[in-house]
């Protein structure tokens, strides 16, 4: 058998003979960039690919929530759960941010600080109440939803640590809407109307937090976005500066989703949602317009 050797001219034969199938330099380098193009589109499919799954598995959590909420309803007389979205006790407290999957504390005797402690029965999976298209899932997701009204983050010793997840839950929720006459009111059972909204939960859509100011976060992710980092209570998240004059969510490139009292779980965009306040008082009618910043609501949660 005759040996090959490569030279800057293509393939020779041990005798000196030029292979017929010899390759150039150049005709190398054509390879190699064709093949470099196609993984590029490759990956490029597969991440597209890979989103849409999750937005899919993300609607799907949506839906498993409204369940959780209505089966909840249905063995307690029609009435959805409390909000855990709250801090202080007694006559003395107000409404935190919407996102809070555990609360700071237990606001009167007979609550709970916790959503599992509501829905620990109906939801096992703590990743069920997570957006799949955040940047990471929170390190103790699972070890807080367990834990309920006992977490306490094992990094902080000696606290009664809340924990904020991806998802907004609006169920016996209050907030500040300022265009509105009426202060956004969560729906307190399957039936409720009229003045209650049919919203029970959305992906998370914020804005001008006291984690970064005149910023966009979300739990999906921005075209030209980086990464909130997690805190000890705070969930990571995608965020994007705001390259406009106001907090109106315009061409930031994301879809969301929200689940209602009817099941069904619908699509909107940024710039179909509406800014609400979280309020400083338990009727919803004094914004906070210092620490949580902005959560936009689809609009039709108004309707």
């Amino acid at each position: 058998m005759e040996r090959k050797t490569f030279t800057a001219k293509g393939w020779k034969l041990a005798g000196g003979h030029k292979s017929s199938g010899a390759f150039t330099v150049v005709e190398l380098l054509v390879v190699v960039g064709i093949i470099s193009l196609l993984t590029a589109i490759l990956l490029g499919v597969l991440v597209k690919v890979r989103r849409q799954a999750n937005r899919l598995r993300g609607m799907s959590n949506q839906r498993e929530t409204v369940s959780a909420a209505n089966f909840y309803a249905m063995d307690h007389d029609e009435r959805y759960p409390e909000s855990v979205a709250t801090s202080g006790f007694g006559g003395r407290w107000h409404w935190e941010e919407p996102t809070a999957l555990t609360g700071y504390n237990i606001r009167a005797p007979g609550l709970h600080r916790a959503v599992s402690e509501y829905l620990g029965s109906y939801i096992k999976d703590a990743s069920i109440m997570f957006c799949p298209n955040a940047p990471r899932r929170y390190k103790y997701l699972q070890e807080a939803w367990d834990a309920g009204d006992a977490w306490d983050n094992p990094d902080t010793g000696g606290m009664a640590d809340p924990v904020f997840g991806t998802y907004c839950l609006y169920w016996n929720y209050k907030g500040y809407i300022g265009a509105e006459r009426e202060p956004f009111r969560g729906p307190w059972g399957p039936a409720s109307r009229g003045r209650y909204s049919k919203l029970l939960v959305s992906d998370y859509l914020g804005y001008d937090t006291f984690r970064r100011r005149n910023a966009y976060f979300s739990c999906e992710r921005f075209k030209r976005g980086d990464i909130a980092e997690e805190t000890w209570f705070y969930s990571a998240c995608w965020s994007v500066a705001n390259r406009g004059d106001s907090g109106v969510p315009d061409g930031l490139g994301i879809k969301l989703h929200a689940g209602y009292t009817d099941g069904h779980v619908g699509g909107y965009t940024p710039s179909e949602a509406v800014p609400m306040w979280v309020s400083t008082t338990p009727d919803g009618t004094t914004p906070d317009t210092v620490g949580p910043g902005i959560f936009y609501l689809p609009r039709e949660a108004l309707r």
